[in-house]
C-alpha cells in the first residue's frame, strides 16, 4: 500500500491499508489511539496541507481572522485519536476501496475532513457545558475570554470569548465541507458521499440539540439519554463514518446496513465508556478535571439509570443525585457520589450496556460481506473504543 500525503517538509506519510490494521490486530498490538501511528500522521498531514491553503483566504481579512484560524489549526492539531477518519478510511477498504488505487489520497484527505466536524461539534459542545480544559489546554472560548482581558478590551471578557469560540467552530464546519469538495473525488463518488455526509451533519447537530432540552426540561429516563448518545455522538463518531467510506466504494446496500448496525452499537457503547471516565477517569489519562461530568450535570446513561434506582430503594440517594450533581463540587462530594453510582449498581449495569451492544456491533460486522481485513480491523477498533482509558 504505497498512498502518500505531503506533510510539508520532511518525510512523507504513508496511509496503512486495512491489512495492516488487521496484521497489527493479529499480531496482538494495542494503542490507545483506533488508527496505527503512520495512519494518524498522515491525517494530521492532509490538515496540515488544508490549512496551509487556507491561508491565502483568511490573510487578506486581517489578523483578527487570522488569529482565530490559528486557534482553530491548534485545536485541530493538538490532539486527538483521528477515530473518524479511521472509521470512514478502514470502511471505504472493507467496502472494496483499493488502497492503491488512484482515487486513495483523495479518499484519505476527504476522511480526514471529519476532524473539523470534530472541532465544530467539541468547541462548541464545550461552550454549552461551561468547560474549561480540553486536552489539558484552555477551551477555546476560555482562551479568547484571556485575550479580551488580557489587551483590556471593552466589554465582558466572557461574552467576548464565547462569541468568538462560536465562530471559530462554525468556520470549522464550513471548512469541512471545503476540504471535502477539495480533496479531488471523482464526480461519481462525491454524488454517493454528499448525501450522507448531509444527514451525519444535521445528527450531530440534533443530537446536541436533544442532549440541550433534555436537560433544561428535566427528562431523565434512560431512554432519553440513549437517544441523545445516538445521534449526538454513534451517528457521526463510527456510523456515519463508516457509511461515508462506503458510499465512497459504492458498497452493496446489504454491506451499508451491516457497517450501520456496528456502527450504532459501537458508537453507543463508546459513548458510555466516556460516561463512566468522565466520572472516574484519571485526569492525567482523560485531560478533564475528576469528576467533570458531575460538575456539568451531564444527563448521563450512568445519572439516569442511577436515579431510576435511587427512585426505586434508595430516596436519599435520589435527593444527594438531584442536588448536587450539576453543582460546584469539590474532591470529597465527587468522591461521595461515585461511591452512590457504585453502590446502587448503575456503574455495573453501564459496563454491562457496554458489552451488550459490543457484542451486537461485532457480530452484525463479522456476518458482513466487508473484507477479512476490514473486520480484523474493525473489532479491533470496537475493542479500543470500549475499553479505552481516555
Amino acid at each position: 500500500m504505497e498512498v502518500v500525503l505531503s506533510a510539508g517538509p520532511g518525510t512523507p506519510t504513508r496511509i496503512p491499508s486495512a491489512a495492516d490494521h488487521g496484521a497489527a490486530a493479529a499480531a496482538g498490538a494495542s494503542s490507545p489511539t483506533l488508527a496505527p501511528a503512520d495512519f494518524v500522521a498522515a491525517t494530521e498531514a492532509a490538515l496540515t496541507e488544508f490549512f496551509a491553503d487556507r491561508a491565502a483566504a483568511v490573510e487578506p481579512l486581517g489578523p483578527t481572522f487570522v488569529e482565530s484560524a490559528e486557534a482553530l489549526r491548534l485545536f485541530v492539531l493538538r490532539g486527538g485519536k483521528r477515530t473518524r477518519p479511521a472509521f470512514a478510511w478502514t470502511g471505504w477498504q472493507g467496502a472494496g476501496g483499493d488502497p492503491d488505487g488512484p482515487q486513495a489520497a483523495a479518499v484519505a484527505r476527504a476522511c480526514a475532513a471529519l476532524e473539523l466536524v470534530q472541532a465544530c461539534a467539541l468547541i462548541h459542545d464545550d461552550i454549552i457545558d461551561s468547560s474549561r480544559t480540553r486536552r489539558r489546554f484552555p477551551t477555546v472560548h476560555v482562551d479568547f475570554e484571556q485575550r479580551h482581558r488580557d489587551r483590556g478590551w471593552a466589554g465582558d471578557p466572557a461574552q467576548f470569548g464565547a462569541g468568538v469560540a462560536i465562530l471559530v467552530g462554525d468556520l470549522a464546519l464550513a471548512w469541512a465541507d471545503d476540504m471535502v469538495h477539495a480533496a479531488g473525488l471523482d464526480p461519481a463518488a462525491l454524488a454517493r458521499f454528499a448525501p450522507v455526509w448531509a444527514l451525519m451533519r444535521t445528527e450531530v447537530l440534533g443530537g446536541q440539540l436533544l442532549d440541550i432540552t433534555g436537560h433544561a426540561g428535566g427528562d431523565e429516563s434512560v431512554e432519553a439519554a440513549l437517544r441523545i448518545n445516538r445521534y449526538k455522538t454513534a451517528a457521526y463518531t463510527v456510523e456515519r463514518p463508516l457509511h461515508l467510506g462506503a458510499a465512497l466504494a459504492d458498497a452493496e446496500p446489504t454491506l451499508i446496513e451491516a457497517y450501520r448496525n456496528y456502527g450504532t452499537d459501537i458508537g453507543i457503547a463508546f459513548q458510555l465508556r466516556d460516561d463512566l471516565l468522565g466520572v472516574f477517569g484519571d485526569p492525567e489519562v482523560t485531560g478533564k478535571p475528576s469528576g467533570d461530568d458531575l460538575r456539568e450535570g451531564k444527563r448521563t446513561v450512568l445519572l439516569a439509570e442511577a436515579l431510576r434506582r435511587a427512585d426505586e430503594n434508595d430516596p436519599a440517594a435520589a435527593k444527594l443525585l438531584r442536588t448536587t450533581v450539576g453543582t460546584e463540587l469539590g474532591a470529597e462530594e465527587v468522591e461521595r457520589l461515585r461511591a452512590v453510582l457504585t453502590e446502587l449498581g448503575a456503574v455495573d449495569d453501564v459496563e454491562r450496556r457496554i458489552a451488550e451492544f459490543t457484542d451486537r456491533g461485532l457480530a452484525a460486522i463479522e456476518k458482513s460481506s466487508a473484507t477479512p481485513s476490514a473486520k480484523k480491523t474493525l473489532r479491533a477498533m470496537a475493542l479500543a473504543a470500549t475499553r479505552r482509558t481516555a
